[in-house]
C-alpha cells in the first residue's frame, strides 16, 4: 500500500492540475455513486490535500471527495478525452478543459459534506501527519512516551494511523533499522540514547523518501549506486525487501520475519 509520502506525491501533482480550474465533468463509476454523477458538474476544484494515506478533493459548494488508494488505487492525469491503456477498472473521473484526472481500481470514494470533514469515520482517528511540518522531534517524543502508545510493540505501534499518520510497512522497517531496534521494543523501556534515535528516524525518513521519490537510506550512496548501475528499488533501501543480502552497515545477512500481521525485513546484527 502507499504510504504518506508516495500519497503526498499524488497530492501535489493532482493538485497542481486540478485546483482553481472548473470540473467540467465528474463522474462516478461505482453503482452506489451513479446518483452523484453530474451534481459536481461545473464546480470549482478548490485543492487537494493529503491526510495520511487518504486524498482529499475540495471543490466550491462545500464537498469534498474522500478517497483512499488502498492496495491498487491510482491516480492518472491524461489530456481532455484521452485515457491511458490499462487494465484497471475506471472509478471516478475529474475532467477540466484542460486535464482529465482519473482514478482506477481504488473502492473506497465517498462525498463528503466539507465542514464535517473531522466526523468522518477515517479521518478522525487519524493521529498528527508525519509530514507535517509541525511534526517536529518534540512532538514525536511526546507521543512515543504518552500513556496509549508508550507501552506498545514498535512493530505494531509504528504503522498504527492513531499513532502518526502515513506510517506504513515499509517506514517501519527503515526506521527500526536505522535506530538499532527491534519490532519487540517499547518506547517505555528504551534509554535516553535509544529514543532519541528512534524519534530522529520517524522525523527523518519519511520526509526523505518524500523529497527522494522513495529512498529512506543514505541519498548519496543510492545515488553511487544507481550511477553503478543499480536499479531503482535495489538502491532505494537498507533493509526492506532485501531478506538474504548483507546489511549495508554491518553486513549481516537480512532476515525476513512476520509481524503485526505484516512482513519484517531487519538486520540482526545492528538491531539487539
Amino acid at each position: 500500500m502507499p504510504e504518506g509520502p508516495e500519497i503526498r506525491r499524488v497530492r501535489d501533482r493532482l493538485d497542481q492540475a486540478l485546483a482553481g480550474r472548473l470540473a467540467r465533468r465528474v463522474r462516478f463509476h461505482l453503482p452506489h455513486l451513479a446518483d452523484w454523477n453530474g451534481r459536481l458538474d461545473g464546480r470549482r476544484v478548490l485543492g487537494v490535500e493529503s491526510r495520511g494515506k487518504a486524498l482529499l478533493t475540495h471543490f466550491e459548494g462545500g464537498t469534498t471527495l474522500f478517497t483512499h488508494n488502498q492496495l491498487y488505487g491510482r491516480w492518472e492525469l491524461a489530456a481532455p478525452g484521452e485515457r491511458p491503456p490499462t487494465r484497471r477498472s475506471l472509478r471516478l473521473e475529474i475532467c477540466t478543459l484542460e486535464v482529465d484526472a482519473l482514478l482506477y481500481s481504488a473502492s473506497t470514494i465517498e462525498p463528503w459534506p466539507s465542514t464535517k470533514l473531522d466526523s468522518h469515520p477515517f479521518l478522525q482517528r487519524l493521529g498528527p501527519e508525519v509530514l507535517d511540518p509541525a511534526t517536529d522531534a518534540a512532538l514525536v517524543a511526546e507521543r512515543l512516551l504518552a500513556k496509549p502508545f508508550a507501552g506498545r510493540r514498535l512493530g505494531n505501534l509504528l504503522t498504527d494511523q492513531g499513532f502518526l499518520a502515513g506510517l506504513g510497512n515499509y517506514l517501519r522497517c527503515e526506521i527500526l533499522h536505522a535506530a538499532g531496534l527491534l519490532p519487540h521494543h517499547r518506547p517505555r523501556d528504551l534509554d535516553p540514547t535509544a529514543l532519541t534515535r528512534l524519534v530522529e528516524a520517524v522525523v527523518t525518513l519519511p520526509r526523505r523518501s518524500y523529497q527522494t521519490g522513495g529512498i529512506t537510506r543514505d541519498p548519496a550512496a543510492a545515488q553511487a549506486d544507481l550511477a553503478a548501475g543499480a536499479t531503482f528499488e535495489a538502491a532505494r533501501f537498507a533493509v526492506y525487501r532485501r531478506s538474504g543480502l548483507p546489511c549495508r552497515r554491518c553486513g549481516t545477512s537480512i532476515e525476513q520475519r512476520r509481524d503485526a500481521g505484516q512482513v519484517c525485513y531487519l538486520c540482526p546484527g545492528c538491531q539487539r
